[in-house]
């Protein structure tokens, strides 16, 4: 299979994503393409491949999270120039595959003239005439697909998370909890996958959540049934932490004997150190579609677990180029 893909296609990341990108040469078994890149004085991108890429299928993988490599909109602009230079170079198809999604989360208008930026970066990656984009765990899947009118693959961490909980059992009976209602979805398809691989009954909770403007947490509704259980609280993302603590302090209160966290992207913000210095949860697991910050990386092996979703991005790449089923992604 490696030998049909190397005929066909290329793969390419820009420097900021580079460790990703050759993740996902090495699951897929091709070699990494070679660019060149540059940032001019003033802050101005060029970027281009450094081999023909004419009439092969080409892939982009570029993470659309800011750290010190660069702000999200530098990596979203370094993007757009590349698959527009790609497809002036005359490929046959452009897929963007993005790890984080940046501007995700402003998916609709939660104030007078809010602007609804997941729409207006769908129409950036159209002007560049982009084929396809790879997605992992956007906020909102409806608000992802209707924004754009390419064709568009959804990944889910469902299945990691499910498999990791599964080896680190321990004898509990699960409960998997969502920490607020628009997530039940993506929380409901992990104790799916949960169930199945331990052959017993997992609970489900629903934690209700209200976020003032001012970023307050509130809401004390609470259903389902966690006590005595060990309870795995998902969510596509901790940012502040804001979230999650106030769904630890529910569990807890509700009587879980364990709580461990799953959340796809690991956006964290420095006020998210009080996720892991309070001692609330057991266990935090996140993916590495966001680079971990320096400051994050000293929990790893205490309280933070880090899965790779690069060898899930290989598959979909595998499946869209030789065939298979894109529905059963989520069960990877």
């Amino acid at each position: 299979m490696s030998a049909l893909l190397r005929e066909s296609v290329s793969l390419f990341a820009p420097a900021a994503s580079a460790a990703f990108g050759v993740d996902v040469a090495a699951a897929l078994g091709i070699p990494l393409g070679g660019h060149e890149e540059l940032v001019f004085d003033g802050g101005e991108y060029k970027l281009r491949p450094r081999e023909s890429v004419r009439g092969r299928s080409v892939y982009v993988v570029q993470e659309l999270f800011g750290d010190a490599l660069g702000s999200a909109n530098d990596r979203l602009c370094s993007l757009l120039l590349f698959i527009g230079a790609l497809k002036d170079a005359g490929a046959r198809r452009v897929t963007a595959c993005i790890p984080y999604l940046a501007y995700a989360r402003q998916d609709r208008r939660t104030a007078a003239r809010d602007p609804v930026a997941t729409r207006y970066i769908a129409r950036l990656f159209e002007a560049v005439d982009t084929d396809r984009v790879i997605a992992l765990e956007v906020h909102n899947r409806a608000a992802f697909d209707n924004a754009f009118r390419c064709e568009t693959v959804h990944l889910e961490a469902a299945a990691l998370f499910a498999r990791h909980f599964s080896i680190d059992s321990d004898g509990h009976d699960y409960a998997v909890a969502t920490p607020d209602i628009g997530g039940a979805n993506r929380a409901r398809h992990v104790q799916e996958l949960l169930q199945t691989a331990l052959g017993r009954p997992v609970k489900f909770a629903i934690i209700d959540k209200k976020r003032s403007q001012r970023g307050v947490i509130s809401g004390d509704l609470f259903a389902g049934e966690v006590a005595g259980r060990r309870v795995i609280i998902v969510d596509d993302l901790i940012s502040s932490g804001t979230t999650v603590v106030h769904a630890i302090d529910a569990c807890r209160r509700a009587g879980a004997i364990r709580v461990d966290v799953a959340a796809t992207h690991a956006s964290f913000a420095p006020a998210a150190r009080r996720v892991f210095d309070s001692g609330k949860p057991d266990s935090v697991v996140v993916t590495d579609s966001v680079p971990l910050s320096d400051g994050f990386s000293a929990y790893v092996k205490k309280s933070l677990s880090v899965l790779t979703i690069a060898p899930a991005f290989a598959e979909a790449i595998r499946r869209l180029e030789l065939g298979g089923s894109l529905s059963e992604l989520g069960g990877l």
